[in-house]
């Protein structure tokens, strides 16, 4: 035995006693696994494919209710064009659910989604992004290329007549189109330019899996 070793029965013999005094019964809180249900968002008062009239918007409740009304009634198809799939806009049960039940109406409804960089919604978790791993035959993202000239703004196409255009993507300000075939089908054939230079991600494809 080493020199330094303390003498464990010596010390025993001269500790003290300790008296314990149980404190009773105490309760355990632990926090809830599941945080409740954000409150649903309310649509804005417009039919997809019948009103005409320009809709002007310039503050994030009114984008977040044009674009709710065309998600809900949308019956083909969606696409997406979004610096980084904006969670204040698109992170959100009703804009889920709302896609969810167009995917799975008919087998070849889609939703395509075109993004800058999908990081944070990788990093931060995004609804839309786990609506694709589950339907991964209906629900389409790709990165846009570096390469290809990138659009102004961010919108929503919604079937072949709805646009929710908001030409700054760093600012709400914008306007939504519930019928304009002619609009809407130009916006459709850049959207369908980029998606074709669009890039697979490495780190968005392996979240997927």
């Amino acid at each position: 035995m080493s020199d330094s070793a303390p003498d464990e029965s010596s010390d025993q013999a001269e500790l003290p006693a300790i008296d314990f005094h149980s404190p009773g019964r105490f309760a355990v809180h632990n926090p809830q696994a599941d945080l409740p249900e954000p409150l649903a968002w309310r649509a804005a008062a417009f039919e997809l494919g019948e009103d005409t009239e320009l809709q002007r918007f310039s503050e994030p409740n009114e984008v977040r209710q044009h674009a709710l009304a065309m998600l809900q009634q949308a019956t083909r198809s969606l696409c997406i064009y979004s610096t980084d799939l904006e969670p204040w806009l698109y992170h959100h049960s009703s804009v889920q659910q709302a896609c969810t039940r167009l995917l799975l109406a008919h087998p070849r409804n889609r939703l395509r989604i075109l993004i800058g960089d999908p990081t944070r919604a990788i990093k931060e978790g995004h609804r839309l992004l786990q609506l694709a791993r589950r339907l991964t035959s209906n629900v389409h993202i790709r990165k846009l290329n570096p390469d290809y000239p990138e659009q102004s703004g961010a919108y929503l196409i919604a079937d072949d007549c709805g646009l929710l255009q908001r030409p700054k993507a760093d600012q709400y300000a914008g306007y939504a189109l519930y019928h304009d075939l002619a609009r809407v089908h130009i916006r459709q054939a850049e959207f369908d330019k980029a998606w074709e230079h669009g890039l697979a991600d490495a780190n968005l494809r392996s979240f997927l899996l």
